[in-house]
């Protein structure tokens, strides 16, 4: 029992990095389920399961990430990560392991697919989660002046990718609100005028279920986009505000109340820059049906 309960403690600590890692709640509870059964199967005393736990999660997340990686070359369309609520009594339980912060939202996960599955866990380890450079070299076994390279190339790769300025939480909330106001009054000139000229959208359908296959760039086409997509809209969907991956966002439902879809947006001086829509039926499985949120 004392194994367990020295996982169980630590658990909330492991779920944040594999799934940071991994951006899949199921894939994160693989990594977990592994790492459990081999931390059962060591025999010798270990002075930090901390430090030792965290370093079969970040080693199996590196080589479940590679592994990903080839399956996504296959994937149909553009690949986003699975959201989870947060937050509040609707969140789900992969809510309630995940350590919350900026680097939860849905635009930070993308960022992180910029980098290779060892700048991704060194960056995270280093950056997010604050160990030392020589506990990071322990963990993802390379030497500590290497990491410390690797972690200085991730930094310069993210920050070049991240808006230049931070909106407030009340911020994303306004133009998430009159977003989905504009598109169930049909108003796409009010629409256009959330946009950044240059904003960009990926809808994740996974080839599952009717989405854009490459990212839209630009605001009338993605106005246009919008436009064709709300005229296809099944009978009875409803949008509703919620708190996803730490940040606010949306979440579609059918006329039966099974969700259809999760929406967030990136918000840079004021506009909207960039919209991620995951409709991937699979990436749903954690959102609740809309009877258990109201």
């Amino acid at each position: 029992m004392g194994k367990t309960r020295d996982f169980d403690r630590h658990r909330p600590l492991l779920f944040s990095i594999a799934y940071r890692m991994l951006g899949s709640v199921a894939d994160t509870e693989d990594v977990l389920q592994e790492a459990y059964l081999r931390w059962q199967r060591t025999e010798d005393e270990i002075r930090s399961p901390k430090a030792y736990l965290s370093a079969i999660v970040t080693r199996l997340s590196i080589d479940q990430l590679r592994s990903a990686r080839v399956r996504r070359e296959e994937y149909v369309g553009s690949w986003l990560p699975e959201p989870i609520l947060t937050e509040g009594e609707d969140a789900d339980a992969p809510a309630e392991a995940a350590i919350l912060d900026e680097t939860l939202s849905m635009a930070f996960l993308v960022l992180l697919e910029s980098l290779t599955p060892t700048e991704r866990a060194v960056f995270l380890l280093r950056e997010v989660f604050d160990y030392d450079y020589g506990e990071v070299s322990r963990l993802v076994g390379k030497s500590e002046e290497n990491c410390r390279q690797i972690s200085r190339r991730a930094r310069q790769s993210v920050a070049a990718r991240r808006p230049r300025f931070d909106a407030s939480q009340e911020q994303e909330e306004r133009l998430m609100g009159s977003f989905l106001q504009a598109c169930a009054g049909g108003d796409m000139e009010a629409l256009l005028s959330l946009l950044s000229e240059d904003v960009i959208l990926w809808s994740d359908g996974g080839g599952k279920v009717r989405a854009a296959l490459n990212p839209i760039h630009g605001a009338d086409k993605v106005t246009r986009w919008f436009a064709g997509i709300l005229q296809k809209s099944p009978p009875g969907l409803t949008y509703r505000l919620a708190p996803v991956n730490g940040r606010p966002g949306a979440v579609g439902y059918y006329a039966d109340g099974s969700p259809q879809g999760v929406m967030t947006l990136v918000v840079d001086e004021g506009s909207i820059r960039a919209i991620h829509i995951v409709v991937n039926p699979e990436k749903l499985a954690n959102i609740p049906p809309l009877d258990e949120v109201e």
